[in-house]
C-alpha cells in the first residue's frame, strides 16, 4: 500500500508542539524567504525554533494542525473562525524576534509580516495553511504532499476553501497539482524574493 493509499496523519495537540516546531525550524532554515528573515546562518536551528514555536503553540489550540508520526511532516492550519496569534502571542513574538535576530533585522521581519497580512485574502472565510513542512531527513518520499492531500479531503467534505502563501517557487507546481491557483504575488522587503499567494476554491 502506497503512502497515498493510507491515512498517515493525525491531529497534533499540545504535546506535539516541540516536535512540530523542530520539523518546521529545520525545513524552513533554507527557505528562500524565511531562512534570511530568521537570521540565515547567523542563527541556530534552536534559535529559529524559538520563533516558530510561538506560531505552533498558538495553532494547536485549534484541532486543525496535523502531523505524521514523530514529525516526518507537519501541516499548520488556522480554521475559518480562528486567529493565528492573540495579543499575548504577538507581544511574545515581538520580544523573541528582536532577541533572536537583533533590532534592525527584527524591523525587517515585521515589515515582511505586514506584507503577508496586507496581501492575505479576507473577503471569503477560509482555512489558512500557515505552514507545511517535511523534515529534511524525510524529503523525497511524498509524505508532505500526502499529508496535505488528507487535509484537503477534510476541507472538501466541509466545502471550505483554502489559502496559502508559497515562499519557495519550487513548491508552486506542487500546490497547483492539488487544486491551489496562483492569485497574486508580493516581494520581500529587499525586493529580491517573490511570495506567491494561492487560493483553492471550495469543493
Amino acid at each position: 500500500m502506497s503512502i497515498a493509499e493510507r491515512r498517515i496523519g493525525r491531529v497534533a495537540g499540545p504535546d506535539d508542539v516541540d516536535v512540530v516546531t523542530d520539523t518546521i525550524a529545520r525545513a524552513f532554515a533554507d527557505d528562500p524567504v524565511w531562512g534570511p528573515a530568521l537570521g540565515g546562518d547567523r542563527t541556530s536551528i534552536a534559535r529559529k525554533a524559538s520563533i516558530w514555536r510561538i506560531f505552533v503553540a498558538a495553532a494547536v489550540r485549534h484541532p486543525w494542525t496535523s502531523i505524521v508520526g514523530d514529525g516526518a511532516a507537519v501541516a499548520v492550519w488556522i480554521p475559518p473562525d480562528g486567529i493565528e496569534l492573540d495579543h499575548a502571542d504577538e507581544e511574545l513574538l515581538t520580544t523573541t524576534v528582536a532577541d533572536v535576530v537583533g533590532p534592525a533585522a527584527a524591523a525587517e521581519y515585521f515589515e515582511l509580516a505586514a506584507r503577508f497580512e496586507a496581501n492575505h485574502r479576507n473577503d471569503v472565510a477560509h482555512a489558512y495553511l500557515s505552514l507545511l513542512a517535511t523534515h529534511p531527513d524525510q524529503r523525497g518520499r511524498g509524505i508532505g504532499m500526502a499529508l496535505l492531500a488528507e487535509d484537503l479531503a477534510r476541507l472538501d467534505a466541509l466545502h471550505v476553501p483554502a489559502w496559502l502563501e508559497s515562499t519557495n517557487p519550487a513548491n508552486d507546481r506542487r500546490y497547483q497539482s492539488v487544486g491551489f491557483e496562483p492569485g497574486g504575488s508580493f516581494r520581500t522587503v529587499d525586493g529580491q524574493r517573490v511570495i506567491t499567494t494561492m487560493w483553492r476554491p471550495a469543493r
